[in-house]
């Protein structure tokens, strides 16, 4: 019994140094962020803060898988969205989209915030441009002088602007497919972050116009029926589902893997 107690004490005693482990390295993580003191850019965007992070690692992920996409020729123009309401798709979409700006041959990347409701990409980031996608679309201001950008090397953004009157024809107009394809002509990559499938139909009008659809999905809220009633909503949109991510994910983390950090 001596011997099996004593092994059973190793294994718990191991177990906590694991955990003590993982603790310290998303401790570390969070400090990385708070060195950032006046920065304006919110903590979430961790890959602006800290492209070495573990979850910036996990971008960098699901920037490789974006980029295999099609035997490597990657959609050029594709829609984040989710099925309901704070997913994680503006995150994700700010995330993803500097993890592309920051990819080794320095592709041109344009966010566009889509979401002409309740934008937030201009939030996250602490600024407040005056010119959005809105008034772009609306014929009051062209482009080019809606295009802000942040610290990071070949990414360009465009804020959602001012609430329009009529959110999903604006996005339907052929104001919006000649904006698409003026962009596509300047950039390499174009993001587009747009407001809830379930909620509006933003989300399928822009689909319909772009290479696909990523759908985010937050573990442990978003049940499975809702998840499929927004694919549905896409298909008939005739938007193409590029793939899924999961957010509010944790995991443990084998000690193989923090041998390298």
């Amino acid at each position: 019994m001596g011997k099996i107690t004593n092994a059973l004490k190793k294994a718990a005693e191991e177990r906590i140094q694991r955990i003590e482990k993982v603790s310290q390295i998303r401790e570390r993580d969070k400090l990385i962020v708070k060195k950032i003191g006046e920065s304006k850019v919110d903590p979430s965007i961790i890959t602006y803060f800290d492209p070495k992070a573990l979850i910036s690692e996990q971008y960098k992920i699901l920037r490789t898988n974006v980029l295999s996409m099609n035997k490597g020729k990657p959609p050029k123009t594709f829609v984040i969205t989710s099925s309901i309401h704070s997913e994680g798709k503006t995150i994700t979409s700010l995330n993803l989209a500097m993890s592309l700006a920051q990819a080794v041959h320095k592709p041109r990347v344009l966010l566009v915030d889509a979401d002409l409701r309740k934008g937030k990409v201009a939030k996250y980031l602490g600024t407040e441009p005056t010119i959005g996608l809105s008034e772009v679309l609306s014929g009051e201001a062209e482009a080019k002088d809606a295009l802000f950008h942040v610290d990071i090397e070949n990414l360009a953004l465009i804020q959602s602007g001012k609430v329009p009157e009529y959110p999903s024809e604006l996005l339907a107009s052929d104001s919006f497919k000649r904006f698409l394809n003026q962009m596509r002509g300047e950039f390499d990559h174009i993001i587009i972050d747009t407001p809830p499938i379930i909620s509006v139909t933003d989300s399928g009008i822009v689909g319909a116009q772009t290479d696909g659809v990523i759908l985010v999905i937050q573990a442990g809220r978003t049940q499975r029926g809702i998840v499929k009633r927004a694919e549905e909503l896409l298909f008939q949109s005739h938007s193409k589902i590029l793939g899924h991510v999961l957010t509010n994910i944790e995991y443990h983390l084998p000690e193989y893997i923090y041998r390298y950090l």
